[in-house]
């Protein structure tokens, strides 16, 4: 028999996405400047970043990528445990441990590295790994590649958790979460989680990528924001913080094992010293970033209350991620191309990054925005909308 052609199943798998308007691409930005971005020579307003806090372009973070390339160039050139392991790692590590309460923390080149390597480092083939339906990808990766048993529950369902713990039998268990999901925006029961995970003699993991900066006293993220102190707690440099990479912290042992096991860690180029240095002052601005994090829960409010007041299809969230539910793949496009045209940019999100049938426009705030940009906003979604319904 004649060994299949790779090329005419890409090829048909290209076609296939084709039809269903699942394409992807790139298109290059010629500039940006803070929520500006200037694309094919058209300056667009930007509504879906995660620079939540607007750290991103601070002059103080900034200046303190600058001053530590220029000490230390642009490179670490070698992965942590071999000499890439710089001062400004290990500093950022113990400012990140100290906000979160942790003893210790990993930083890792980023957050899909993390949680791929964190789950690898503490499962084997006889774990067990419990898991939201709607997690982000990075954590179902990380537990089909330790070869643990991977079992997950109904999205945000505490008891859900629970039966799928007691129904695998006896096996070390990982019992892992987004604190705030990437989508639809919302928040994890992480109180209830942690009353499972105690229950179920589990560890919980939360992967606080769009929670951290943003909620609980001090920017301390969704765990924080619950009244919880998490085992391992995941937060990403690349999101509110502004910057690029992530930080595991949580029990010594735990960030140890990580440590000794984590493919993704031991065999990575170690983050460039100097986004160390400007994450640490990003953190530091987000530590005392209450006025930030007041402003940016007024635009929240602003945004979700005119979306309401429109009728638009906004699903239910407290968090920047504000999704507009489309559903068919064709119509989110062409909504996230007329609001190009009126200078937005706004990310048309489709399945598999959501489940089929649920495609939606991604609207991010961010503190930097101004509250006439999320008025003429929410003026070009409610025309847009309008438009689709009138279409046949």
């Amino acid at each position: 028999m004649a060994r299949p052609s790779l090329r005419e199943r890409l090829a048909q798998r290209h076609a296939a996405r084709a039809e269903a308007h699942a394409l992807r691409r790139l298109r290059p930005a010629q500039a940006r400047e803070g929520l500006r971005l200037q694309r094919d020579g058209r300056w667009l307003t930007v509504f879906c970043s995660n620079d939540y806090l607007g750290l991103a372009d601070h002059p103080r973070v900034v200046a303190a990528l600058r001053q530590a390339a220029a000490e230390h160039g642009v490179g670490s050139t070698s992965a942590h445990l071999v000499n890439g392991h710089h001062r400004l790692h290990a500093e950022l590590e113990e400012a990140v441990a100290e906000w979160l309460g942790h003893p210790r923390a990993l930083l890792f080149g980023s957050g899909f590295m993390a949680n791929v390597g964190v789950i690898q480092a503490l499962l084997e083939t006889d774990g067990l790994c419990v898991q939201d339906r709607l997690n982000h990808a990075s954590l179902l990766d990380g537990a089909r590649q330790s070869g643990a048993l991977l079992r997950r529950y109904p999205h945000g369902d505490a008891e859900g958790a629970r039966r799928q713990l007691q129904g695998a039998g006896e096996r070390p268990a990982l019992l892992a979460t987004d604190g705030v999901f990437s989508m639809d925006g919302d928040i994890a029961p992480l109180a209830a989680l942690a009353g499972v995970a105690t229950d179920e003699n589990a560890l919980l993991y939360v992967d606080d990528a769009h929670g951290i900066g943003v909620l609980g006293p001090q920017g301390r993220g969704s765990p924080a924001a619950a009244g919880i102190r998490s085992p391992l707690h995941l937060i990403t440099l690349g999101k509110a913080l502004g910057g690029h990479g992530a930080v595991l912290a949580g029990e010594s042992e735990l960030v140890d094992a990580v440590l000794q096991g984590a493919r993704s860690y031991l065999f990575s180029t170690a983050l460039p010293p100097a986004l160390a240095a400007a994450s640490l002052e990003a953190l530091r601005l987000a530590r005392a970033g209450d006025g930030l994090r007041q402003r940016l829960d007024a635009l929240i409010a602003r945004f979700a209350g005119g979306a309401r007041q429109l009728g638009l299809p906004l699903l239910p969230s407290t968090t920047p991620i504000q999704p507009i539910l489309l559903g068919d793949n064709a119509r989110c496009l062409a909504a996230a191309e007329a609001l190009e045209q009126a200078g937005f940019l706004v990310a048309a999100i489709r399945p598999p990054t959501v489940p089929a049938g649920q495609a939606r426009l991604r609207v991010t705030l961010s503190a930097a925005h101004g509250d006439a940009e999320v008025d003429a906003l929410l003026d070009a979604l409610d025309r847009v909308c309008r438009q689709l319904e009138s279409t046949p």
